[in-house]
């Protein structure tokens, strides 16, 4: 019998990271709705399956807080370092610090729009008598303190008394690390060949940082298994029902900033909207997940210089900065949203000066949202700002897990937006790359 020799099939197409992740959020709401229709068990304690979630995510993201404090000490460091090598370092770093500002602006008018436009404080369901003043709150003294490092490495223990008994428990603050990393790189580069010695160093820490970072990324379908099934155990689907209003008005303008102020400021320069995404997508989606910049880092790093075409020295900069400064959910969109609701809620007419506070507390207050508690913070501190009641942040406490998803998402996705952005005004994009398929796997480590 005549005819060719049979091909070897082809090997099965194991699934990428992003849809790993997808299957994992998946999961995450089959199980979460599956142990709250089993509800607790006789003796009150959640069941069985609910406990496996809740220990499940809270690990991943134990995990991750072990590991984010050296790795943006190091990561700052040696970004730094890097921009030895490009010629234009200081205008690039002003670009960038720009560009952040620009989105900012326009995330918060977006905010303050739909705010005005949809009213969401007008149509609470909810009784002011539930309202109390959130235990953390940020004014612009304390965002000026918490510019002092308290220590090298910006670690904060706090005691509390419950059931008898005292437990201690340690905090770290990202914008103390960022201080001091910032003033460690600048020192090394005029230390002569000390300094060179740590800069290489740093960069071998990193290195290894990474690889340990990546490994524990590779975790992330599980982790977002475990996170998002415990949110659904804890919250549940009619959470949102009392300020539903709210909840809508922050989503929708998440979805403007992330589906069309992005895309258009990319079209505005040339680039597909269309390739980013498909290319920006698996940061975005474990950003979500995980509700953490930080965590997303090593997959936004990886995905913009290996897919995006943005140079590693100068995404090795922007990247992690704008991990823990550029927040146009967190610092822009969320306090606007919620500077309106409280106002209307409480039925208090905001001058003109008021919007523009806002709107300057949002562009010039984003660093304030690397502390430990993050859009809390840059909330009170505009409630502050404007002597807007504090209550009306224990409003909104109660959703602020579900909220937060979609507020990281966007802070990622802006985070790898504007250095793809400067890279191509600047005339240093790999546009082959940027447009070219996505394939393969993102190296993490």
């Amino acid at each position: 019998m005549s005819g060719s020799p049979p091909q070897p099939a082809a090997p099965a197409r194991r699934p990428g990271f992003g849809l790993k992740v997808l299957i994992g959020i998946g999961a995450g709401l089959i199980l979460g709705l599956a142990a709250r229709a089993l509800g607790p068990g006789a003796d009150g304690a959640p069941n069985a399956v609910a406990q496996l979630l809740a220990l499940v995510g809270s690990s991943f993201v134990q995990l991750l807080k072990v590991l984010v404090p050296p790795l943006i000490f190091a990561a700052i460091v040696a970004s730094i370092a890097r921009l030895r090598t490009l010629n234009n370092a200081a205008r690039l770093a002003g670009q960038t610090l720009l560009w952040f500002a620009i989105t900012a602006l326009l995330a918060v008018l977006t905010g303050l729009a739909l705010g005005l436009l949809l009213q969401p404080g007008v149509h609470a369901g909810i009784s002011a008598a539930s309202a109390a003043p959130p235990k953390s709150v940020g004014t612009w003294l304390d965002f000026t303190r918490s510019l002092v490092p308290a220590n090298f490495l910006g670690l904060t223990a706090s005691s509390k008394l419950a059931d008898g008994s005292v437990s201690t428990g340690l905090e770290f603050n990202v914008l103390q690390i960022v201080v001091m990393a910032i003033a460690v790189g600048f020192a090394a580069l005029r230390s002569g060949e000390a300094g060179e010695r740590l800069l290489d160093g740093v960069g071998h820490v990193l290195v290894v940082l990474r690889r340990l970072l990546g490994w524990l990324v590779q975790l992330a379908p599980y982790g977002s298994a475990g996170l998002i099934g415990n949110a659904v155990v804890k919250y549940g689907w009619d959470t949102l029902g009392s300020i539903a209003q709210f909840a809508l008005a922050v989503y929708l303008g998440l979805a403007i900033v992330l589906f069309v102020i992005y895309p258009l400021l990319l079209r505005a320069h040339g680039l597909s909207p269309l390739r980013y995404f498909a290319k920006a997508w698996p940061a975005i989606e474990l950003a979500f997940v995980t509700r953490s910049s930080i965590a997303a880092l090593p997959v936004a790093e990886a995905v913009t210089t290996q897919r995006l075409g943005v140079p590693e020295a100068y995404a090795a900069f922007a990247v992690p900065v704008g991990a823990t400064t550029k927040m146009d959910g967190c610092a822009a969109i969320y306090p606007a949203v919620a500077a309106v609701f409280i106002a209307q809620f409480y039925g208090i007419t905001l001058a003109p000066t008021q919007y523009l506070l806002i709107v300057l507390v949002s562009v010039l207050g984003s660093a304030a949202t690397a502390g430990v508690t993050g859009a809390l913070v840059m909330l009170t501190l505009t409630l502050t700002t404007l002597g807007l009641p504090l209550e009306g942040a224990g409003l909104l406490l109660a959703i602020d897990p579900i909220l937060d998803m979609g507020r990281t998402a966007v802070n990622v996705a802006g985070q790898m937006v504007i250095p793809v952005i400067v890279a191509r005004r600047e005339g240093l994009l790999d546009e082959a790359a940027f447009h070219a398929e996505a394939t393969g796997e993102l190296a993490l480590g």
